[in-house]
């Protein structure tokens, strides 16, 4: 509904009650700030821009259906599970507006109403960075085939320890860049010795089961919805003196050739942190969905092994990826659901920042429960008459439950579960 004023007649009293006009400048612009223009704007991945009023106009319509369904902006968790800091979901007054708008005409208004523009970095969604690192070369990818997860090995040349506070994966060509996580590996690290600096390298993988104990820790990531790191004050992830960046690159072919030349931006802590971030995941490789199932359950789970503080949840599965749970099983006994994403989307994926970080005691034992949908009624099915089990590629599956979780400073993130739950990444 719009906005409504009063008229009183010259003698008092109530004349009529008339709807204020919706415009753009007034009333549309500072819910696009605040909710869309983030991802709406050039450069970025939405296919249309909302920064002007000639370029909003022609999506009225849609972004009425969109915010009345729900599918806009973008957000998968259950509402009665826990509370996130990057929830972007639309208050009902901002539907409202939005809705008010392209039913009332889509007026532009006084451009004089209009708030002040957001000031975005240039080419980036955080500030602008203290060291950027890229592809050595463009990377060519080819018209069609399968292209395997490729590893660039990118030297920082750090003298010192190095705390990043945040981080952001720029692709060069969003065509075909499907994901990118960017790992840190310690000097003396064994892992993807045999590739050569900067040159694209193709690793061994394996079919372990049990929680996810990085060969390297993860420092930035880029996939259709994730958003760049950013991490507390005291906060950092750590990369130390002599390390290396490992891009893996996971490209897509689209029918006709193409090139990338992906970025990563880092921005430092300016003090040391009291808190480490890290990640874990909890994982399965060892499922097997059968073919047409429409809900089968996989499930995997850790126990901590010292006190942490939770502070982020990531679920990721493929095309047949349905629903995904995070629980928190205490010490004590007690269970509590930590997220919820009863519609999961691959389209889509999504990282969920708690608004108040938890504290999860030595003890807590954290079950993961997801479900795939391998039948017909899946329209992003691949192929429901196979049967699937984990692989890298988009037709194959996986089953992790990235998290992020801050400890002390000097901890070493594979003491923080218990020994009989770890398996090695095997990337």
């Amino acid at each position: 509904m719009g906005r409504v004023f009063w008229v009183w007649m010259v003698a008092g009293g109530l004349a009529y009650v008339a709807p204020a006009a919706v415009t753009f400048h007034k009333d549309v612009l500072p819910v696009l700030q605040s909710r869309c223009q983030r991802c709406h704007r050039p450069g970025e991945i939405a296919p249309m821009s909302f920064l002007r009023y000639q370029d909003a106009r022609p999506w009225a319509k849609a972004m009425r259906e969109a915010v009345l369904s729900r599918k806009m902006p973008p957000w998968s968790a259950d509402a009665r599970h826990g509370k996130f800091a990057n929830d972007p979901s639309l208050t009902r007054k901002e539907i409202d507006t939005l809705v008010a708008w392209a039913e009332g005409g889509a007026a532009e208004g006084d451009p004089r109403d209009a708030p002040k523009p957001v000031e975005f970095t240039e080419g980036w969604n955080i500030d602008k960075p203290d060291v950027v690192f890229e592809l050595p070369r463009e990377f060519h990818v080819p018209a069609a085939g399968t292209i395997d997860y490729l590893h660039f090995v990118i030297p920082t040349g750090f003298t010192e320890d190095k705390w990043v506070r945040h981080a952001e994966v720029r692709p060069g060509n969003r065509a075909v860049v499907h994901h990118v996580i960017v790992y840190v590996r310690e000097p003396g690290s064994a892992w993807l010795r045999e590739a050569r600096p900067g040159e694209p390298f193709v690793a061994a993988s394996s079919r372990a089961g049990g929680v996810e104990i990085l060969p390297a820790a993860i420092v930035a990531g880029f996939a259709p919805g994730l958003p760049p790191t950013h991490l507390g004050d005291g906060q950092g992830l750590l990369i130390r003196a002599g390390s290396d960046l490992v891009v893996q690159m996971h490209y897509t072919v689209t029918g006709k050739p193409a090139t990338d030349r992906t970025r990563v931006g880092l921005i430092f802590a300016r003090r040391t942190p009291t808190e480490r971030v890290v990640n874990l995941a909890p994982h399965n490789r060892r499922f097997v969905i059968p073919a047409g199932a429409a809900s089968h359950k996989v499930e995997s789970s850790m126990t901590l092994t010292q006190p942490v503080t939770l502070l982020a949840l990531m679920p990721h599965m493929h095309f047949r990826g349905k629903s995904f749970e995070y629980r928190a099983v205490y010490p004590t006994g007690e269970t509590e659901v930590l997220l919820s994403v009863p519609k999961y989307d691959f389209n889509w994926q999504l990282s969920y920042a708690l608004e108040k970080s938890i504290v999860l005691p030595r003890g807590t034992r954290i079950e993961c429960t997801a479900h795939f949908d391998n039948s017909a009624n899946n329209a992003f099915n691949p192929n429901p008459k196979l049967e699937v089990r984990w692989g890298d590629q988009t037709w194959e599956e996986m089953m992790i439950g990235w998290m992020w979780v801050a400890t002390g400073p000097g901890a070493r993130p594979s003491s923080l579960v218990r020994e009989k739950d770890a398996a090695p990444a095997g990337e």
